[in-house]
């Protein structure tokens, strides 16, 4: 069975959405030394590799790129790893990247490695909020809201050669 597509954000919108988070990041902390972009492995994590450049680009802050890995679809969730060590973590900003914002609980799971530390700020960035959570997370950064049925799916592709946010 094929589904349709449509194309909700083109390689072009999704670079401004970028951008504009990394603004929105740099202003919210303003005043820090530093940041930590820890994003979800597979898409969550390239969303944050794109943050990370325009960070930089930008300057201003010193940005650290770190990835979650978790199991997405768990009914009971493993062990969730983060490939960094905080060792200052009563000075650092860290912000949780994923690709899309549905019911929360995904983001839910990888705020877990940060619980038991003391962070200046923790912060959650998506680049697409579907406006379904069911779990009490909300995004401090949005590219994207996208107001959808629950059956619906957003599909983001930012490891490809073209860029794009598809909506089947």
């Amino acid at each position: 069975m094929v589904t349709e597509s449509t194309l909700i954000l083109n390689a072009e919108q999704i670079a401004h959405k970028v951008r504009r988070m990394a603004y929105e990041i740099l202003e919210k902390n303003y005043g820090y030394q530093s940041i930590v972009l820890a994003g979800i492995k597979g898409q969550g994590y390239a969303l944050a590799s794109l943050l990370h450049e325009e960070l930089v680009a930008m300057g201003g802050i010193k940005s650290t790129l770190a990835c979650i890995t978790l199991t997405k679809h768990a009914q009971t969730q493993p062990e969730v790893h983060l490939d960094l060590a905080l060792h200052n973590s009563h000075q650092e900003v860290v912000v949780v990247v994923d690709d899309v914002l549905l019911t929360g609980k995904t983001l839910l799971h990888a705020l877990q490695p940060f619980v038991q530390w003391e962070l200046k700020k923790l912060q959650v960035a998506v680049l697409v909020d579907r406006n379904y959570a069911t779990y009490p997370i909300k995004a401090n950064y949005v590219g994207y809201a996208l107001s959808t049925t629950i059956d619906e799916h957003v599909e983001v592709e930012l490891m490809a050669e073209t860029k794009a946010v598809y909506l089947r």
